[in-house]
């Protein structure tokens, strides 16, 4: 029965071609937005967790409450017995600390004097030790764009636009003027080992790194730090095992009495990415919704059209005695079968298509100049498995849904006059 629908559809282009095509599009469309949600989701997360929030952020609680501040004399201290506590209870996690300060970088002139300045937000982590992850996390070695990494503690690396700006070039010493943890000014000279580009706008803009040991004793955080960030050790964000170590946490260390006790935040509890987060998912909800329904009216009209055309085949079948159940079934099956070869067509093209904005992305550095949010400046598609099925939800609901609407005509359709259509 199948093999005999699916050689009238070949023979009779006109019943299946206008469907088949829109399926095509709608699934390819599909595939491809929801590659593109899951590549924006995606970056978003690893963006935010590399170089903010970790998967999981410790910090004093009168730190967390007023984050966006960089309150560094709300820091939290005796920082190497927590990070100690920390690997002993929850070795499935990496932790390393890190410091946030905002200042002033000064270049000097031959005799000393101020040639030029620029605000720095600068990020002072682990680039030294033997445990040292954030060359990793921070993927320094391919945002290096000039000069290389620091070897010392009185090296820094500048955002490479913010040394243009300057005329800082490698190997020249700039100055950093910023507060101490207890709000005096501090100065202190460094030496610029390269610069870096990590295609986050927000991040690029003034930015300074340098290793944690060479911040603390300017900023008198000796054994002190703004925050210790979590992940784990394979780097994949776990949301629902991360909110049951973070309430674990909390429990165990964390006092609301004492404003300076340690807090663990998760990364969706930062910077409102809870939000952000189910906002997206909604959004790829809505998307696919829509195209069903569209799918589905457009498939209807072709139905109905369908039927226009095969009107005195289904009156001759109904004439010979064919019952309308059966009739109206092997329409079903039909459109089952256009639905499954236009579901596997649209979904090799769609994931083709995605494949190539994975790889390439879209470059839109020029929306996002401004912005504070941390994404990259080139936002690429991601292909999962389920891009290889989604496609298939509109693709087969959408014909189905279409042809079992535009078929109810069967019903209606009378014996006694389909005799006189005949004669006719």
């Amino acid at each position: 029965m199948i093999l005999f629908l699916f050689k009238g559809l070949i023979r009779d282009p006109s019943r299946s071609l206008l469907p088949l095509l829109t399926v095509i599009a709608g699934v390819m469309l599909t595939v491809v937005m929801y590659s593109w949600i899951q590549g924006t989701e995606t970056d978003m997360i690893s963006s935010n967790a590399n170089f903010n929030t970790g998967h999981v952020k410790v910090m004093s609680r009168a730190y967390a409450e007023e984050a966006a501040l960089i309150p560094n004399d709300l820091a939290l201290l005796n920082v190497g017995q927590l990070l100690n506590t920390l690997k002993d209870k929850y070795p499935q996690m990496v932790w390393t600390p890190r410091i946030r300060f905002r200042g002033i970088l000064d270049i000097p002139d031959k005799n000393g004097e101020t040639k030029y300045q620029g605000p720095a937000a600068g990020l002072a982590v682990d680039l030294l030790s033997s445990e040292n992850i954030e060359t990793n996390i921070l993927n320094l070695h391919k945002a290096l764009v000039r000069g290389r990494l620091p070897r010392s503690k009185d090296e820094i690396l500048v955002g490479d636009q913010f040394a243009r700006d300057l005329n800082l070039e490698v190997g020249q010493k700039a100055t950093l003027i910023s507060s101490t943890m207890y709000g005096s000014q501090t100065t202190e000279n460094y030496i610029v080992a390269g610069t870096i580009r990590f295609g986050v706008a927000a991040m690029d803009r003034g930015a300074i790194i340098i290793d944690i040991t060479g911040i603390q004793p300017v900023l008198d955080m000796s054994d002190a730090c703004g925050e210790i960030l979590g992940f784990y050790s394979d780097f994949i964000y776990r949301d629902k095992q991360l909110t049951l170590l973070k309430n674990e946490f909390n429990h165990r260390f964390s006092d609301p009495e004492d404003e300076f006790s340690p807090i663990m935040l998760s990364l969706r509890d930062q910077m409102g990415l809870a939000q952000t987060l189910k906002m997206v998912d909604y959004f790829s909800t809505i998307l696919i919704s829509i195209f069903v329904l569209v799918m589905s009216i457009v498939l209807w009209n072709a139905g109905l059209m369908g039927s226009l055309r095969r009107y005195g085949e289904i009156g001759v079948r109904l004439a010979i005695g064919e019952d309308k159940g059966h009739l109206y079934r092997s329409m079903i099956i039909e459109s089952v079968l256009i639905g499954s070869i236009g579901s596997i067509i649209g979904t090799a093209i769609g994931v083709a298509f995605a494949y190539y904005l994975q790889v390439h992305g879209i470059d839109i550095s020029a929306m996002l100049k401004n912005a504070s949010m941390l994404i990259s400046n080139v936002v690429r598609a991601k292909v999962t498995p389920m891009s290889y099925f989604i496609g298939f939800l509109p693709g087969l609901m959408a014909t189905i849904l279409g042809t079992s609407i535009s078929g109810i005509g069967i019903y209606k359709r009378q014996t006694s006059e389909l005799f006189k259509e005949m004669e006719g």
